[in-house]
């Protein structure tokens, strides 16, 4: 083909140097007649030569475009395989990469088992022949109660989806139960030591707390009996030591809860003669002062004791109530001692002893003691 171009690229210079050659033949008829002659004669062949041309190109046309379509398949297939190779060099690098990590996996498998058979040999005196001879897969294992087979306790082939399971349950359980403590046997046995020291302790404590129950309810009993006794007494002798310091009045005592006798109050209940009297605080001071000397002695008289120490209890006294209450003074001393704190003249003169502090000349206090009684007996 391109040797046709090239020939029809000659021919065509060719022709038109010919034609050049006829014009200037044409032009120099006169001078060139016998190159015209010859240039006739060529022109004369040209129409052969370019239906030859034509032909000939038209003949390469086809073979290029045969060429063409050719060049496009080839290219077509290379561009294929071009594709074909790229996946196929990712497939090798793919296979490369999973043979790398299955070398992997081997490797770790191997010394996986290498280590799993130095802990048989370590701790079961084992080595891989009677392993596998004796725990192989081959060989049936117990049945696990847990596991969806019947049950019973006959052995089963070996079934590593139930092993597994088995296993896994194993694994959780251990780690319920915790690290292992190499000291529990020890920790146990002070842990019981002491959980029955305690046990008898709680014993203890619970047998005191009975015992101290049972002595609070005999208290509380023991107690009730001795306040409602001495309630009674009081409320009978303050019926007696009322009139006496409140002439034609009448006066007593009574609970607000007879019915828990440990907690109960007192209400003191008094009418002096010519009053209608509702609370204590209308009496006056006088008479509130009597008021309650009247319950002090009642109490003195339902309960005796060796001594008093009364202290200025007659100081809002007027005379008559004073000779009142110096009547229930002599009553008391015929069984107790009385000591009495008082400036009041007239319970001074029935003392048996008085006892003051007085200043000296040189302002320095001093205890004065005199026996009433032992000088009415000398001057008598």
């Amino acid at each position: 083909m391109r040797a046709a171009q090239a020939r029809v690229v000659s021919l065509q210079r060719q022709r038109e140097q010919e034609r050049e050659a006829a014009a200037e033949a044409a032009r120099r008829a006169v001078i060139r007649r016998a190159q015209r002659e010859a240039a006739s004669a060529v022109a004369e062949e040209v129409p052969r030569v370019l239906d030859s041309i034509d032909r000939s190109v038209a003949e390469a046309r086809l073979a290029l475009a045969a060429a063409e379509a050719e060049r496009s398949a080839h290219s077509e297939e290379l561009t294929a395989l071009r594709a074909q190779e790229s996946s196929l060099r990712e497939r090798l690098a793919g296979l490369t990469e999973s043979v790398h990590g299955l070398e992997l996996q081997i490797h770790e498998k191997k010394l996986h088992l290498s280590g799993l058979l130095e802990r048989v040999a370590s701790e079961l005196a084992l080595d891989e022949d009677i392993l596998i001879a004796e725990y192989g897969p081959d060989q049936p294992v117990p049945h696990d109660p847990g596991a969806e087979e019947p049950d019973d306790d006959t052995a089963i082939p070996f079934d590593r989806r139930i092993q597994e399971r088995r296993l896994k349950e194993a694994e959780r359980k251990l780690a319920q139960l915790g690290r292992v403590n190499p000291l529990a046997l020890e920790e146990f046995a002070a842990l019981e030591q002491r959980h029955a020291f305690l046990t008898e302790q709680l014993s203890d404590l619970t047998k005191t707390r009975q015992d101290l129950l049972a002595i609070i309810a005999e208290l509380d009993e023991r107690m009730q009996v001795i306040f409602a006794s001495a309630f009674e007494d009081t409320k009978q002798a303050f019926g007696e030591v009322f009139p006496l310091l409140f002439p034609g009045g009448s006066g007593s005592i009574s609970l607000t809860d007879p019915e828990n006798l440990l907690t109960t109050g007192i209400e003191v209940a008094v009418r002096p003669v010519g009053k209608k009297i509702e609370r204590l605080s209308l009496l006056s001071g006088g008479e509130r002062s009597l008021a309650a000397v009247a319950l002090l002695v009642a109490i003195f008289k339902a309960r005796p004791s060796p001594f008093y120490i009364l202290d200025e209890v007659e100081a809002a006294l007027d005379d008559a109530n004073l000779g009142r209450l110096l009547t229930v003074f002599e009553q008391l001393r015929e069984n107790s001692q009385l000591l009495v704190i008082t400036h009041q003249k007239r319970t001074m003169e029935i003392a048996d002893a008085l006892y003051g502090v007085s200043m000296r000349q040189d302002g320095v206090s001093a205890v004065v003691g005199q026996r009433v009684g032992d000088r009415a007996t000398a001057s008598a």
